[in-house]
């Protein structure tokens, strides 16, 4: 009889439970099945030079960045001064992935607000935004000198999320 009283109790400290674990989690870190596996490969135009193209093989031998950006996305362009002076800081090279997008805008956006990328790779149909689990723009992986993705972030990089989390993470790698 006083076991039938105890379960809403049970049920309710498993829910707080579930709860306080829950409150606690960064909602910018969605887990993806892709950390910790190898980076996708792709052959991509540049953005800059449609002749070029970029693959993600001839990063292999050192850590670097994709972000994933379009300039139709109003994140990006908030993002954007924060990888700028990432750029400048050249802890890592910064490859940009412009997403489903038109060239001539991403490079009128580029020229106005600066260009922090080594180069962006031009992925206008977004097919490899699909292979990556692209969820939408910005969003940005860390990718070791093997080519496995050991981080990813969805949503515009802070300059906190770069000095707590992202320069310790390329230091580690070197």
């Amino acid at each position: 009889m006083k076991a039938k009283f105890l379960i809403p109790l049970v049920l309710f400290v498993i829910l707080v439970g579930f709860l306080a674990v829950g409150l606690n989690r960064d909602p910018q870190e969605i887990p993806s099945p892709l950390i910790g596996k190898q980076a996708p490969a792709f052959e991509l135009p540049q953005l800059a030079d449609p002749e070029k193209t970029f693959s993600p093989e001839s990063m292999k031998g050192k850590p670097w960045i994709l972000n994933v950006w379009a300039s139709w996305c109003v994140a990006c362009r908030e993002e954007h001064p924060v990888l700028v002076e990432l750029g400048k800081l050249q802890v890592a090279p910064i490859i940009g992935l412009d997403y489903k997008d038109k060239r001539d805008d991403a490079m009128a956006m580029l020229a106005r607000q600066g260009d922090p990328y080594l180069l962006s790779a031009f992925d206008a149909k977004g097919r490899v935004g699909i292979d990556y689990g692209v969820y939408g723009v910005p969003e940005t992986y860390v990718i070791d000198k093997t080519g496995v993705i050991r981080f990813k972030h969805i949503g515009p990089i802070t300059m906190e999320l770069l000095r707590k989390k992202i320069i310790p993470l390329l230091d580690e790698l070197k």
